[in-house]
C-alpha cells in the first residue's frame, strides 16, 4: 500500500510502499478514503512532540470502510463506514479509566503517534475506538470532525455555558466550533492574526458576532474563551479580555510557555484550564451535534502525496479551515 511515512524527527514525510497491515484481535482493517490533517501532525513532524513510534504513518482523522476484521470483533460489518480519532486505545484499569476519564489514561495509545495512522491506503484500529459516521456528511467533510471538532467540543464543555465565547486562533477546530456554538445561541467573538481581514470575515460568515485581531480588545468582556493557537501569550490576552468567573481553556496538545502575569488578572474566580485528548462520549456527542446543526467544515482537498504541502500550510499560517487528504 502507499503511505506517507515519518522516519526521523524533525523531518518530512516520504511516500513509501508498505505491506497492508493485518487486524489483530478486536481490530478492524480500514480501507482509507480520507484523512484530515491536524496541527498535532505538524507538532509530531516538527518534533514538538518527541516520543512517537518511528517509522510512523501519521494521521488521526481517518474515514474509510471496514475491509476486514480480526477475531473477537463484533461492532462492525464489512463495508461499514467508520471514523477513527486521536484516542486509539486505553487500558481500562487505571484510576482515570475507572473514574470515567479515559482521556487521561496513564497508558493510552494514540492514532498516528503510537499507532500507525491514516496517511495511507489502509489502517488498523481498535473497534472500540471507531465511530459510526452521520450519513448526511460526506467523507471529505466528516474527517475534520474526528479531531478538530471533537477537541473543540471538549474544550467548549470545559469552558462552560457562558454566553459570550471567545475563540483565539480561527483555524480548523475553531471554524467548526463556531458553527455549533452559534447554532446553540452563544455569542461568538473570534480572534485571528492581527490584520487578517479575510479570516475575520470568514469567522463572521460562520456566525461570529465580532471578529478582530488577537491584539484587539473585544467590545464586551468574555464569559469564556478557548485558545486554539499554540501561543501561550494568548492565554493571558484572553484573561485580560474576560469577565469575572470566566474560564480560559487551551485546546492544544502543545503550546509555547505562558508568560508570568499579575494575580489581579486571575482574581475574581477566573481560571485557566487545558484539554487533554477526548473521550468516546465526546466523539459521539460531537458527531450528533454536527449532524443536527448541519455543520459544514471549509475543506481544502489534496492528494495523499501532498501531505508535506498540507503540513507546510499549517506551519506558515496559510491554511484556512481544514485540510483533508484523499486516498
Amino acid at each position: 500500500m502507499r503511505a506517507m511515512v515519518l522516519e526521523n524527527q524533525p523531518g518530512e514525510l516520504s511516500l513509501r510502499e508498505l505491506p497492508v497491515p493485518e487486524p489483530g484481535p478486536g481490530q478492524v482493517l480500514i480501507r482509507v478514503s480520507t484523512c484530515g490533517v491536524c496541527r498535532t501532525d505538524l507538532h509530531i513532524v516538527d518534533a514538538d512532540l518527541t516520543e512517537p513510534k518511528l517509522p510512523l504513518v501519521p494521521g488521526h482523522q481517518i474515514v474509510g470502510t471496514v475491509e476486514a476484521a480480526g477475531t473477537d470483533t463484533d461492532r462492525f460489518e464489512i463495508g461499514d463506514r467508520i471514523g477513527v480519532p486521536w484516542l486509539g486505545w486505553v487500558d481500562g484499569v487505571c484510576r482515570f479509566c475507572q473514574e470515567g476519564r479515559e482521556n487521561l489514561c496513564e497508558n493510552a495509545r494514540f492514532t498516528g503517534y503510537d499507532i500507525d495512522g491514516g496517511y495511507a491506503e489502509f489502517a488498523v484500529a481498535d473497534q472500540r475506538f471507531c465511530f459510526r459516521l452521520p450519513e448526511g456528511i460526506d467523507d471529505v467533510h466528516v474527517a475534520p470532525l474526528l479531531c478538530a471538532g471533537m477537541i473543540g467540543y471538549r474544550a467548549m464543555s470545559i469552558a462552560g455555558d457562558g454566553e459570550r465565547l471567545g475563540l483565539y486562533g480561527f483555524g480548523s477546530s475553531a471554524h467548526i466550533l463556531c458553527q455549533i456554538a452559534a447554532a446553540e445561541g452563544r455569542r461568538i467573538f473570534a480572534f485571528t492574526k492581527p490584520g487578517d481581514r479575510e479570516g475575520q470575515e470568514f469567522a463572521r460568515s460562520l456566525g461570529a458576532e465580532w471578529a478582530g485581531g488577537s491584539d484587539e480588545t473585544p467590545p464586551e468582556p468574555l464569559d469564556a474563551a478557548i485558545v486554539f493557537a499554540p501561543v501561550g501569550r494568548l492565554m493571558i490576552d484572553a484573561l485580560k479580555a474576560s469577565e469575572r468567573g470566566a474560564r480560559i481553556v487551551s485546546a492544544g496538545i502543545h503550546m509555547s510557555d505562558i508568560p508570568s502575569f499579575p494575580y489581579e488578572l486571575l482574581w475574581e474566580e477566573r481560571s485557566l484550564h487545558s484539554v487533554a485528548n477526548l473521550t468516546r462520549a465526546d466523539g459521539t456527542a460531537l458527531l450528533d451535534l454536527a449532524a443536527r446543526h448541519g455543520v459544514s467544515p471549509k475543506v481544502e482537498v489534496l492528494p495523499l502525496e501532498a501531505a508535506n504541502q498540507a503540513l507546510g500550510a499549517i506551519r506558515s499560517g496559510a491554511s484556512e479551515g481544514s485540510t483533508v487528504l484523499t486516498v
